[in-house]
């Protein structure tokens, strides 16, 4: 309803109030009909003059300004010349969407700040777990060691070294995916066959793989080279990671499948392994720094929690999509597209 229709209704039921007590004393139905009609038109004419003059125009420009704020404005240019029928309705509608827009905005914020407290306490592990173990190493060595056992001697700095290894590419890994959040990775786009690609990989993990009695099974229809257009060694630390990641947390005298499908202007590429498999709760969160379903397990076999963060990362900046799907006691598999040539 419009500030008209409401005053329409008002003046109407004043005037009728108005005659009808006339009526009531009078009994002259010529004059109540003279009466109704010209308290009607006195009263709407009043109230008319009252709601443009000290409501409805201040109305507008509250109207115009939530308006023009919401479209980002600044506040000196927020009383422009945006114009309503219905600036009281239209008001109601721009204040109830703000503040939904508003509430989204705090649910945000909220789930944010609590994803940067994961992130530092995460962050924070990271980093202290292989310091102190380096700690304890070199004041043992401090101590005497060298002399008195040099072969525990040797094994603690192989220790330590390991440690200082892990420190490595969790530096590595942090500072690419700040690159890569930042934009300041450019993508060098080329053609390439992804199944060389993949055949190179298994080449140079095979031995990785062999330790934990796991096969990688490249499994191809033809060897038809299959063109992609993409940033060649970033698709290379994509595969890397996946594969990688299949052979930590595969099932011993296990296997990884590798698998290319053609859809219509992509390649889908699919690496499935028959490890424990994710607990579906999970699957939304594999993605995300630092996380791990098994932590004591995951920090035991090393790495340094960021390899699926950057994987997302790389293939998001292709504009393609990365995906998981998983099942408990059978196992996992990711899959990603790429650009078709």
């Amino acid at each position: 309803m419009n500030f008209r229709s409401l005053i329409l209704i008002i003046s109407f039921v004043f005037s009728l109030v108005l005659s009808g007590m006339n009526f009531y004393y009078e009994r002259d139905f010529p004059t109540f009909i003279f009466l109704l009609i010209l308290s009607f038109i006195l009263s709407f004419s009043l109230l008319n003059y009252v709601f443009q003059k000290f409501v409805y125009e201040r109305i507008k420009s509250v109207y115009k300004l939530i308006h023009n704020l919401k479209l980002g404005k600044e506040l000196k240019d927020a009383l422009g010349d945006h114009k309503s029928d219905d600036p009281i309705g239209d008001a109601e509608k721009e204040v109830r969407d703000w503040a939904k827009q508003k509430a989204s905005e705090i649910d945000q914020l909220k789930a944010q700040e609590k994803f940067r407290k994961e992130f530092l306490s995460n962050i924070s592990h990271e980093f202290k777990t292989p310091l102190f173990a380096i700690q304890g190493y070199v004041e043992t060595l401090q101590d005497g060691m060298l002399e008195d056992n040099p072969e525990m001697a040797i094994n603690f700095l192989n220790k330590a070294a390991r440690n200082l290894d892990r420190l490595s590419y969790l530096i590595h890994d942090l500072d690419e995916i700040a690159k890569l959040e930042s934009g300041a990775v450019l993508l060098e786009k080329e053609k390439f066959d992804i199944q060389v690609l993949i055949k190179e990989i298994i080449d140079d993990l095979e031995y990785k793989a062999s330790e934990q009695n796991i096969t990688l099974n490249f499994q191809t229809k033809n060897n038809n080279p299959v063109f992609v257009k993409a940033d060649r060694k970033k698709i290379q630390q994509v595969l890397i990671n996946l594969i990688d990641n299949s052979i930590k947390y595969g099932k011993r005298n296990g296997q990884t499948i590798i698998k290319t499908h053609p859809l219509i202007d992509q390649i889908l590429i699919e690496i499935t392994d028959n490890g424990l498999g994710i607990e579906e709760k999970n699957l939304p969160r594999v993605f995300e720094r630092f996380f791990r379903t098994d932590k004591s397990r995951s920090r035991d076999i090393g790495g340094s929690g960021l390899g699926l963060a950057i994987v997302k990362h790389i293939i998001e900046a292709h504009q393609q999509n990365v995906h998981v799907r998983s099942t408990e006691g059978i196992g996992t598999t990711f899959s990603f597209t790429l650009e078709k040539v």
